[in-house]
């Protein structure tokens, strides 16, 4: 027995599930540091001498979306998942978290340092203060290792998990990272108002290296693992830029990904204005704003590894993704809807848990059944960097049309039309698979007798 073991470690529950929590752990602090600045947007647009550092809305919206401008418009998220197919989990894993600890510093030192008497930066015809050039600057850079920790935790479950609990593994590593987000957006403002604008992010730098110390932990164990006999035959089957050519040509990869653009796009860079959205439109205090911006990622803790537990079990994938979006479609059009009620407010964000856990639920775990493992890094890539082009527009153009009309309606409504895209894209998805046979419906547990 004691040779099986070593011949498949991932075979033993207590190692893979030992892997989970590290890798999910890493992942967790840069969720929590991509959402640290979200509930700050009324406190940076106050007046410099008032503590804040004069933003306008379209300067907070053109930081929100530079997470995602190294990443989109250089290409580097696409290189990220070459990088990773090439060069291993283990060495993109370390450069990730690296970049993600460099980009937080510069934003530190973007809300710190004294810019007072130093001219204003003209970039894509917005015009920005000093410290909201470093901060975008500090979050671009962050963005790049942010999304390549995403892909090299997605592969690596996968390379963990499959013939497992894979569905349920990404439920869970996915809730912890809800935890980071839910955690930025509750304690974030509190903190900042008691203290100052600065110290949320000294605690994102403490929080990000301890990701990084994980995440080396989790090197040594998959180190074993490549000793293992049962992964030699994955591991030399090595990844070649030819194997480009058969992600592109599956359908249902473009499936997956036009829903990812959509969906993320209506949740992401929603999340980031929803807390000025609580103050400005339902009257909830500043200070506890955050809170209610926090029920979709704190509801998400738990119903994602419940949903990913189903699917694993049961399957019905694409029905779970297709559920989950059409009420995150419904959420989004009952917050253009003119009622100012925080009970309103709060059964609406209660509803967007629940979409927002049923889809990356299953959404995620569908991805290893149409493509091969060593093109997996690539082909996430490829999601992970067409989805920014949504995450990197969208806030810019909300951030600009809440300046034109500041009661939000146009703004909510921008949200709820790009989920019902989501949610027909889904639907399509769901025909493409009885048709090519993927088995997206399909349990992801294999019994005994078939392993």
């Amino acid at each position: 027995m004691a040779e099986i073991i070593r011949q498949r470690l991932n075979d033993s529950p207590i190692a893979r599930w030992t892997v989970l929590f590290i890798v999910a752990t890493a992942m967790m602090m840069g969720y929590f540091v991509n959402d640290v600045m979200s509930p700050l947007e009324t406190l940076l647009e106050l007046p410099i001498e008032q503590g804040g550092l004069g933003w306008t809305p379209s300067d907070y919206g053109f930081f929100s979306g530079a997470g995602s401008f190294i990443n989109v418009f250089l290409l580097m998220l696409f290189f990220s998942g070459l990088i990773l197919d090439k060069m291993g989990i283990r060495f993109t894993g370390t450069l990730a978290c690296s970049l993600m600890v460099i980009g937080t510093l510069i934003k530190y030192y973007a809300v710190t340092a004294d810019f007072s008497n130093t001219i204003h930066y003209s970039l894509f015809s917005f015009n920005l203060p000093p410290s909201a050039a470093w901060a975008s600057l500090g979050f671009a850079i962050f963005g790049v290792g942010y999304e390549m920790t995403g892909i090299t935790v997605s592969k690596s479950m996968v390379r963990w998990f499959t013939g497992h609990e894979l569905a349920l593994a990404m439920g869970i590593q996915l809730a912890m990272a809800r935890l980071g987000t839910a955690a930025a957006l509750s304690i974030s403002a509190p903190i900042a108002r008691h203290f100052a604008l600065s110290t949320p992010l000294l605690i994102s730098l403490s929080f990000l290296m301890i990701g990084l110390i994980a995440f080396l932990v989790f090197c040594v164990m998959d180190r074993r693992l490549d000793s293992s006999d049962s992964t030699k035959s994955v591991e030399t089957d090595e990844f070649r830029f030819s194997d480009i050519l058969v992600t592109l040509r599956n359908p249902g990869f473009w499936l997956i990904t036009l829903f990812c653009v959509l969906f993320y796009s209506a949740v992401s860079p929603f999340l980031k204005f929803s807390t000025k959205l609580m103050v400005m439109k339902y009257g909830v205090d500043p200070d506890i704003a955050g809170f209610f911006s926090s029920i979709a990622p704190f509801g998400t803790i738990l119903m994602t590894p419940l949903f990913g537990l189903i699917y694993d079990r049961f399957g019905k994938g694409v029905t779970l993704v297709i559920t989950g979006a059409l009420m995150l479609t419904a959420v989004h059009f009952g917050f253009s809807l003119p009622m100012h009620s925080s009970a309103v407010a709060i059964a609406l964000m209660v509803v967007l848990s629940i979409g927002y856990s049923l889809a990356p639920a299953a959404l995620w775990p569908c991805v290893p059944k149409i493509i091969p493992l060593k093109c997996l890094g690539t082909a996430y890539s490829m999601i992970f960097f067409i989805q920014n082009f949504g995450r990197a527009i969208i806030p810019m153009f909300v951030g600009r049309t809440n300046e034109t009309d500041p009661s939000y309606t146009t703004s909510m409504l921008i949200f709820g039309f790009t989920a019902l895209g989501a949610a027909l894209t889904a639907i399509v998805m769901l025909y493409t698979d009885h048709k090519m046979g993927y088995g997206l419906q399909l349990p992801n547990i294999k019994s005994d007798n078939k392993r």
